[in-house]
């Protein structure tokens, strides 16, 4: 009797093993702690399963990686930084982070966590908020949540070059609210510029030449912060909504349809994702607890998408 009983033990061992394989990247660790991380707002996938995120008020970066649920701190930014919106150039290897509160950007080398450029683009006695970033083939966009314009750095090599401001026109150029220009992609081959506005729960076109915008007609995002742009697909991150939305674009970009939304009980005021194969690694601010925020724990959440 004792063989029946020795066989079917270790068939239950196999399967749990099998099981526990097929588990897929992230599951085992649907939220990621960013240890002793006073605050959170972006965050950016890196090469393979890393990730990095910022600690807002702090602007200290964490490197992570959400396969096996880890992160720790990366750059322990000098005082006086602050790490919103981020974004990873995979040719350089730099990453590009927006100061908010500053007026300033940063460019981290990867590699080494070193300071690459520090860019002063608006004075902090005039409340910029620069908020976000994307990556185009050229160089890198960062939004003003306070001005209608948009602040570009060219990349060269891998340089960054002189930064320069474009004047958005149109309906992003719109600043009557608290937020309003907020996250930003770029489509690959650099010709169009898609942006989040917060205040008016819209996205927009913006076109990198001239700065002029016009509404992607169907959509409606109220809260939206950061968003992720995949071909024609956008998730719009809704921080006090505690969703993301699935949006499916037009070829042109005039209009939109959201196809779906995720929900997570993890997510707590969430306000930047980025995709990671089949998965969202999304962040989350808590700015329900203040602003800044009084929470003692900040994390990442990995969601399938």
């Amino acid at each position: 009797m004792s063989r029946p009983r020795t066989a079917a033990l270790s068939i239950a061992i196999a399967v749990l093993i099998l099981l526990a394989s097929a588990v897929p990247a992230g599951a085992a660790g649907d939220v990621i702690v960013l240890p002793g991380a006073s605050s959170a707002e972006g965050i950016a996938t890196g090469t393979g399963n890393t990730f990095y995120a910022g600690d807002l008020f702090g602007g200290d970066i964490y490197r992570g990686d959400v396969r096996t649920g880890t992160a720790s701190i990366f750059i322990d930014a000098p005082a006086g930084r602050m790490a919103a919106g981020m974004e990873f150039d995979a040719r350089t290897g730099l990453l590009f982070v927006a100061g908010l509160a500053t007026g300033q950007g940063y460019v981290y080398d990867t590699r080494t966590g070193a300071t690459v450029a520090v860019y002063q683009f608006a004075d902090p006695a005039n409340s910029p908020l620069i908020n976000d970033v994307a990556v185009s083939r050229t160089g890198a966009w960062f939004t003003d949540s306070s001005r209608g314009v948009l602040y570009f750095v060219p990349i060269v090599g891998r340089t960054p070059g002189d930064f320069r401001t474009l004047a958005v026109t149109g309906p992003a150029a719109d600043i009557t609210g608290q937020f309003n220009l907020n996250g930003i992609e770029a489509t690959p081959d650099g010709t169009t510029l898609i942006v989040s506005h917060t205040a008016n729960a819209s996205l927009y076109t913006v076109d990198p030449t001239t700065g002029a915008s016009a509404l992607i007609e169907g959509v409606s995002v109220p809260n939206v912060d950061g968003i992720v742009l995949q071909g024609h697909r956008v998730w719009a991150v809704r921080n006090f909504d505690n969703q993301i939305d699935q949006i499916s674009l037009r070829p042109d970009f005039t209009s939109g349809t959201v196809q779906g939304t995720i929900t997570n009980s993890a997510f707590e005021v969430p306000t930047a994702a980025d995709l990671h194969g089949n998965e969202l690694a999304v962040v989350n601010a808590k700015f329900d607890t203040g602003f800044p925020p009084t929470a003692t724990q900040f994390e990442v959440v990995v969601v399938t998408r």
